[in-house]
């Protein structure tokens, strides 16, 4: 509360209100006196007293002093008002240790201003600010809005959106008392919220002058985003020349929409060029469009070493919003590209993705049709590319239709018993235009010189029921038929003596049908050890499935042609290369069995408080199947599959493992025979390939019991995920500095925990193991076909220090895989990357430091060494 002063003072102007008890309990003034030059009243109050002297004719406001006129906002530890000026001087006052407290804090609008002082004019709104200081918001890109701090010296207010400032300092350090950098600039003008214009600036470090000054600059503080240049990095490259890299133009079209354009040079002549589109519309869809291109040259015209080559990157990402139109949807992942896109890169952030060997692209559009039958509709385009060997393949479109499943013998929305009111029919109908070129055709007109059209129709029928209450038995029939666009006939010219082969285009179609049946039943077995047991129970559960299928032989689809030089005829179909295969030659009739397991346990939990005991998986799943063909002459039996898979160490590991088991002898030539192989000599089963692998992910937080490992969000500007690599660091890590995305920021931390004890007993670390063999004995090679272990880790050595590396080992080829080391330093206001790839065909390295905050990110500097 005021206190009241006990000064008998006269009646104060009618533009100034004492308040004596709260900011807003303002009381009407019943003199009326002669039209104030302010356009409002002036509020007032102070903790200790308030002082009106009326020779001075000042009001004199001491301890928490406060004053609101309109949208200013003045607090002091002492103000004093010149009730004839209509001007205010706010200042600190001094604690009972002689030190400054109740700095001014200074609101105008949503413009504040900290001051050591300050003296300011009601009428004219101009001030005059000592040692002021102000936080302003700007910029709003991937990393959200950074705050630039403003001191100055002396600081004039000329009006609401223009000040003046001398001998100020710039920076977005956090450490408001001593900051560890600052640009410091003579003279200013500052604009709030839009932008700082100063004349000489230089940079300092921990108050000691750099070299880095420019004779005027030009510091944007506006917030949302806004048009301007990408300051492109320079440097030099052993290969290459020197380089500007990065630098380009961002344009914000419109809200919902944004454009920007970036490039590289170097002086020997290789460029780059790359433009990324970012759309958003809440509550409709999302998704990005990204294009690069670079002409890459190496070394100089004349030299041995002397090559040119060009790649090219097309990416275009877009969801909908399910609720903007539930029975239409358009996705689209599009990753297309050159095969040496990633392996011939200028971009260091391409590292990791050097190991990719291939690229996918899928659109899609899909229409439901909700009227009964329910139909739904999709149109979809692929592309899949080997960048190893070059192949490409599309399907430019596939169009899938399927009508909802009609169960004709009984109610729409009634249970369904018995056989024959399970019956049910579906239709569905695939069309392709299917295309497989090579990366030096693609996306020219020879891409579709050998392109293949085809459709396909079916109709499957089937119904199901229980038979001694146990047992499902499913039974079944399947229609097809397939259209084409382009058939075949062949003849043997006898005077060449050779096949010839006519492409015949045209409409043309073949049928076929097949049967089957399969019952199957699920067997629980319980072994019970007692609930005072750590293991309290085990369950095994089997799910057995015998199935058995039919088909006739189609042979009205196949012709004959004789050999005169052998004299044998040659059988052959005009459908021979179609896209959907062959009609049937040979009548199918054969058996599958299959058994499904999984191993469960019951275990006590160690939470004394937990009611029931925890579930633990032993084995995921094992699964053995195999079959037996009727119709055969030899090898009735079909080698046996094994799968499985598990996760152990509370999910930290998993293992997954296949085999395949012949039960058939092969003869000098690794041909099979119609032998066994244990009346070979050999035993039961022959092994002719086995697989393995074991992934293993622990860190210091496994071993902490009071706290749970956290899960990873997915980051949004992942560069590798973005472009279609590995998420996983085991080929090392693509960070895009330029973008501020290299550090794991730690700033949003507390400065206790940058100083926590716990680096003292206990460093953070995190460990990744992927272990993977492939062993192949078909032909009695007994080998290893791929032998490996890749493994990655990171360690904070403390707060601000972070080391990394990825490696692997190829134990078949006995060598090392790409190889990376990380080291990462946070300097509070700053960060430092270095990494180094020691050996290989990619032999690396790469130093960046720069400030981390967005407004001034071009404040940088890095080298790099490429091969």
């Amino acid at each position: 509360m005021a206190v009241q002063d006990s000064i008998v003072a006269p009646t104060l102007p009618p533009n100034i209100i004492r308040d004596t008890t709260a900011v807003d309990s303002v009381a009407a003034d019943s003199l009326n006196g002669e039209k104030p030059l302010l356009l409002d009243k002036i509020k007032y109050k102070a903790k200790d007293y308030v002082k009106l002297s009326q020779k001075d004719q000042k009001i004199y406001l001491y301890n928490e002093a406060e004053i609101y006129y309109q949208d200013t906002e003045l607090k002091a530890g002492i103000i004093i008002m010149d009730y004839i000026k209509n001007e205010v001087y706010a200042g600190r006052i001094k604690d009972s240790l002689g030190n400054y407290t109740q700095i001014p804090y200074f609101k105008q609008g949503n413009n504040v201003v900290i001051p050591d002082s300050i003296r300011f004019n009601f009428d004219t709104q101009k001030a005059l600010i000592w040692n002021s200081r102000t936080e302003q918001q700007a910029g709003l890109g991937q990393l959200g809005s950074d705050a630039m701090k403003v001191y100055a010296e002396i600081t004039k207010k000329e009006n609401d959106s223009v000040y003046f400032l001398s001998e100020g300092k710039l920076t977005t350090s956090k450490d408001t008392i001593d900051p560890d950098y600052y640009i410091r600039v003579k003279k200013a003008k500052f604009v709030p919220k839009k932008k700082v214009i100063a004349g000489f600036s230089n940079l300092y470090l921990v108050d000691v002058p750099t070299p880095i000054a420019l004779p005027f600059a030009y510091f944007p503080l506006t917030t949302g985003r806004t048009a301007g240049l990408i300051f492109p990095t320079f440097g030099n490259d052993p290969n290459r020349g020197y380089f500007l890299q990065n630098g380009g133009y961002y344009i914000p079209i419109n809200d919902n929409f944004d454009f920007s354009l970036s490039g590289d040079f170097y002086t020997n002549g290789s460029y780059g060029v790359r433009g990324q589109s970012l759309y958003a519309k809440r509550y409709k869809y999302r998704g990005r469009i990204y294009f690069s291109f670079e002409n890459i040259v190496t070394s100089q015209k004349g030299f041995d070493d002397f090559s040119r080559s060009t790649s090219y990157q097309i990416q275009i990402s877009h969801t909908q919003d399910p609720k903007s139109n539930p029975n239409s949807r358009l996705s689209a992942s599009v990753n297309l590209g050159s095969s040496n896109v990633f392996t011939n890169s200028l971009l260091q952030q391409n590292l990791p993705n050097t190991q990719v060997n291939s690229l996918n692209s899928s659109i899609s559009y899909s229409k439901t049709f909700p009227e009964y039958p329910s139909v739904n509709l999709s149109l979809t385009a692929t592309h899949n590319q080997n960048t190893r060997t070059d192949v490409v393949n599309l399907t430019l479109p596939t169009m899938q239709a399927s009508m909802e499943r009609i169960f004709p013998f009984a109610k729409r929305d009634g249970i369904k018993k018995g056989i024959i009111q399970n019956i049910n029919f579906q239709y569905d109908v695939n069309a392709q235009n299917s295309i497989v070129t090579n990366d030096e055709d693609f996306l020219t007109a020879r891409m579709f010189d050998n392109a293949r059209v085809g459709a396909r129709h079916r109709i499957p029928i089937s119904t199901n029921f229980k038979v001694a209450k146990y047992f499902s038995v499913s039974v079944g029939g399947s229609y097809e038929d397939v259209w084409t666009l382009e058939t075949v006939n062949q003849s043997f010219d006898s005077t060449t003596e050779q096949v010839v082969r006519d492409t015949v285009s045209g409409f043309d179609r073949f049928n076929q049908y097949s049967f089957s049946t399969s019952i199957g039943t699920t067997i629980y077995g319980t072994f019970v050890f007692g609930e005072d047991k750590k293991i309290q129970a085990i369950r095994h559960t089997m799910r057995p499935t015998i199935s058995y299928g039919y088909a006739p032989s189609f042979d009205q689809f196949y012709d004959e042609y004789l050999n005169t030089v052998t004299g044998e005829d040659v059988q052959f179909t005009r459908f021979q290369g179609s896209l959907y295969g062959t009609p049937r030659l040979g009548k199918s009739n054969a058996m599958s069995f299959a058994i499904a397991n999984t191993l469960e346990a019951k275990v006590r939990d160690k939470d004394s408080t937990a009611l029931e005991p925890k579930k633990v998986s032993i084995l995921s799943n094992l699964n053995v199947s195999t079959g037996y063909n009727f119709e055969a002459d030899s090898l009735r039996i079909s080698p046996v599959n094994i799968t499985g898979g598990t996760t152990i160490l509370d999910n930290k590991m998993s293992i997954n493992f296949g085999a395949n088991l012949d039960p058939y002898a092969i003869d000098n030539n690794g041909r099979r025979i119609n032998t066994f192989n244990i009346d070979n000599g050999g035993s039961l089963f022959r092994l002719t390939s086995a697989r393995m692998n074991i992934g293993y992910s622990l860190s210091s937080k496994t071993f902490d019991k009071d706290k749970k490992d956290e899960e990873e969000e997915e980051d949004p500007y992942d560069y590798v995920a973005a472009s279609g690599g590995r998420t996983d660091d085991l080929f090392g890590k693509a960070n895009d500095f330029e973008n501020g995305r290299g550090f794991n920021d730690r700033d949003d931390k507390d400065s206790d925990d940058i100083e926590n004890p716990y680096y003292g007993t206990k460093l953070p670390w995190d460990l990744r193991l992927q272990y993977a063999v492939t062993y192949s004995n078909s032909n009695r090679q007994n080998e290893f076909t791929n032998h490996s272990l890749m493994f990655s880790g990171n360690v904070d050595l403390s707060p601000r220090w972070k080391v990394g590396a990825s490696s692997g080992y190829d134990f078949k080829n006995k060598g090392f895989t790409l190889t990376q080391l990380r080291f990462e330093r946070d300097l509070k206001s700053f960060r430092m990357n270095f990494n180094w790839t020691p050996f290989g065909g990619f032999e690396r390295w790469y130093f960046f430091i720069g400030i981390k905050s967005s407004i001034l990110s071009d404040l940088k500097w890095e080298n790099r060494s490429q091969r």
